[in-house]
């Protein structure tokens, strides 16, 4: 009964399905690190159950070869007795050889003992390998489910870090005050077309104030010649007119 609980037991937990366990946790790092724990337990008490009914196996394995090899020695002084009952009887020896033969009775009952407890015992030990194969069988299943376990344990933290440091970047992004790039671009574009725009009006002006400068010194050079011309009418020595030859 014992025996069967604990292939049950290992048997049960060699089948779990961890996803779908994982799936069903509120957090999955925590239950991985219990069923982790859980399973290096359950391992250590199917190891210890396991290497117990494999020690009463060879017991019972050890029990069978000693019947077997003392059917077979009482096998041999059976047929040891029988012969010197035969020589004694041959020799006219008939008392003796009589004692003999009872010897050899003796002993082929006892070898009959012997045989029937080995029959007896091997639809036990036949039982008892199979359920220690069995066993075997669900151990290592359960040893492959660990490795599993960490597995998916280790993946599960990375995983858990990845998502928190992405977080921290989200976050950040968050608590930064993000403008479009292009609008930026176009903000600054705008005020320097603005000072380009004030530097030609500058020089438009700059310009147009030259030009007046050179304007007024024609009018002043006119003027000049003007007031020289009336001069010279009225000292009667007027001045050659531009083109006249004279």
């Amino acid at each position: 009964m014992v025996k069967q609980s604990i292939f049950g037991r290992i048997a049960q937990l060699a089948k779990a399905n961890i996803n779908a366990m994982l799936d069903a946790a509120e957090d999955p790092a925590l239950m991985l690190d219990q069923m982790v724990r859980d399973y290096t337990n359950n391992i250590a008490e199917a190891e210890a159950a396991i290497a117990q009914t494999i020690g009463n196996l060879r017991l019972l394995e050890q029990d069978y070869q000693e019947d077997v090899k003392a059917a077979a020695d009482w096998g041999n002084k059976a047929l040891a007795a029988s012969r010197k009952a035969d020589e004694l009887r041959a020799a006219g020896n008939a008392a003796d050889a009589d004692k003999f033969d009872n010897l050899a009775k003796v002993a082929l009952g006892r070898q009959l003992s012997e045989e029937n407890q080995a029959k007896a015992a091997e639809p036990t030990i036949q039982s008892q390998t199979a359920v220690v194969n069995q066993l075997k069988q669900g151990l290592e299943a359960m040893r492959g489910k660990l490795h599993e376990l960490s597995s998916k344990r280790d993946e599960l933290i990375a995983r858990a870090k990845t998502a928190g440091a992405q977080q921290q970047v989200m976050d950040a992004m968050k608590s930064i005050d993000l403008l479009d790039p292009t609008s930026e671009i176009s903000r600054f574009e705008e005020k320097i077309r603005r000072e380009e725009a004030k530097v030609l009006g500058s020089q438009e002006l700059a310009a147009s104030s030259l030009d007046a400068q050179f304007e007024q010194l024609e009018r002043s050079d006119e003027s000049v010649e003007v007031e020289a011309r009336l001069a010279a009418l009225k000292s009667g020595t007027p001045q050659k007119a531009v083109g006249t030859g004279e």
